[in-house]
């Protein structure tokens, strides 16, 4: 099987051959620490943490960078506005993202570089287009000569004639033409500097990820990524520069995803609808916050809606749930239905398949989501109030399988470590309820146990016991849901 990609650059579907076997070069822009990171920016980095976990799941290690720009015009406003400095400034909103991204459960980056420690590279870059005449110097201003880059637009596919002076490029009567980009700028009163041979400045936005990429990666490294806003001016003009400067082929396949909008409407501080990550992870998990994005595929548009996030939680409820069900018929012993065991060992192999299928096609995870909850339900039918039971081979195949692959997604779902914050005082209550516990009794089959103590108390009308044992089990982190097929419980993890 193959793993195909959307290439932005071509607009079609190419399968990923990297230029180095077993290993995947990617580069995705990071945050301009200006501010607290939007949920707009946690869906890039988390549909970006997905196709890294992908590929690693696939066998490739992956050499993933992802860069801090900490110098840049918006980083100097916000210092005026909080009468600080901009290296404040950067400092602390660094700090902020990178607090964001592991409460999101975002993997670190094998690189993280600052655009404040590659400036030398910078500056080598600019020399090398003077020198190829693709850039000249103005009052200690460096521009790009766009129209002298003959592909300039492939990226977008927009004409020249078509494109306006991207953001971030300020009109300036010192331009050849009003689309030429800045790659120096000469410092004005009060802003960062540093010693260039065109006098004291700073770099442009786009020279910053050119350089950086391409000190760790080298041209032609395999994956740049990034949202689809950065198409254009920001990737078409990292491809005109970095071309330009090293005469190959900058990536071989740009990944762009789509963007947000809240409740149909796109996020601005005007509609006053952006929502920061830190208050979003105050009352959603990062499980939830994930399986809600992931239920749209990365390159669609998604509305971030409360309803999607009661929806995305209770999907991870249900994948849990499932992990504990399985857990607990593991601990049971009931006769074992040959039938039944041939069955959930043809559904775990059958949605690994799929998932590898979806997956590969240029990362569907929406498709993959349905072939989980697919081995979900498969699961819950065969074991759910069940007199005979698949194989404790069949039971563990289908857990490893769901906790592969949802991993592979990045989604964390971790019975082992919530059984054992639990495990004594489970059997603490037991000793309670129940008496003396026989030796080598599994944490399932205590459970068990107490589950027919309470239900014995119910049938005899002794709600005083019942009440006690839910209650006890509750106060430990066990949850009791009493249905028409029977109780069922639930591990509650500890906040």
């Amino acid at each position: 099987m193959t793993i195909k990609i959307y290439n932005t650059l071509g607009r079609r579907k190419e399968e990923l051959c990297p230029r180095k076997k077993g290993e995947i070069s990617m580069y995705v822009c990071g945050l301009t620490v200006y501010n607290y990171m939007h949920i707009g920016n946690a869906r890039t980095f988390i549909n970006f943490d997905l196709i890294r976990r992908y590929l690693e799941f696939r066998g490739f290690n992956v050499v993933f960078v992802r860069n801090i720009t900490d110098v840049d015009d918006k980083i100097i406003k916000r210092a005026a506005e909080e009468k600080t400095t901009p290296k404040a400034i950067a400092e602390k909103y660094e700090e902020a993202f990178k607090r964001d991204n592991k409460n999101l459960g975002i993997k670190e980056p094998t690189h993280e570089p600052r655009a404040t420690e590659t400036i030398p590279e910078m500056i080598g870059l600019v020399e090398k287009l003077i020198a190829a005449g693709l850039a000249y110097e103005v009052d200690g201003n460096v521009w790009f000569r766009v129209r002298d880059f003959k592909n300039y637009g492939q990226l977008s596919g927009r004409s020249l004639d078509d494109m306006r002076a991207g953001e971030r490029v300020e009109p300036d009567p010192g331009k050849e033409d009003p689309m030429d980009f800045a790659l120096w700028k000469r410092s004005k009163e009060g802003e960062p500097f540093w010693d260039s041979p065109w006098g004291d400045g700073r770099p442009g936005w786009h020279i910053e990820c050119s350089a950086m990429s391409l000190k760790l990666l080298g041209a032609g490294f395999d994956i740049h990524g990034g949202a689809q806003d950065l198409i254009f001016p920001h990737h078409e003009n990292e491809i005109a520069q970095s071309d330009g400067a090293t005469g190959k082929r900058f990536v071989q396949y740009w990944m762009h995803g789509g963007l947000l909008k809240i409740d149909k409407e796109k996020m601005s501080k005007s509609l006053g609808n952006v929502m920061l990550v830190g208050d979003l992870v105050k009352q959603w998990s990062p499980n939830a916050v994930r399986m809600f994005m992931l239920s749209t595929h990365y390159r669609n548009p998604l509305d971030f809606t409360r309803e999607g996030l009661v929806q995305g939680q209770a999907n991870v409820e249900r994948l849990e749930r499932t992990i504990q069900s399985l857990d607990f018929a593991l601990g049971l012993n009931l006769p074992v239905s040959q039938s039944k065991t041939l069955k959930l060992k043809e559904a775990a192999n059958e949605a690994r398949v799929r998932f590898i299928l979806a997956m590969d096609d240029d990362f569907n995870s929406a498709e993959a989501l349905a072939a989980i909850f697919g081995l979900i339900r498969e699961t819950n039918s065969i074991i759910e109030g069940a007199e005979e039971l698949p194989d404790d081979e069949a039971l563990n195949k289908s857990r490893q399988i769901l906790l592969e692959v949802t991993e592979a997604l990045g989604l964390k779902c971790e019975p082992e470590a919530n059984w054992l914050a639990i495990e004594v005082s489970l059997r603490e209550v037991a000793a309670r309820t129940i008496g003396t516990i026989p030796s080598g009794t599994s944490r399932e089959g205590i459970l068990g146990m107490l589950l027919s103590r309470r239900e014995k108390a119910r049938d005899n009308k002794e709600w005083e016991i019942s009440d006690k044992i839910r209650d006890n089990l509750l106060e430990i982190g066990i949850e009791i849901e009493d249905t028409s097929a029977g109780p069922r419980w639930k591990l509650i993890k500890a906040q």
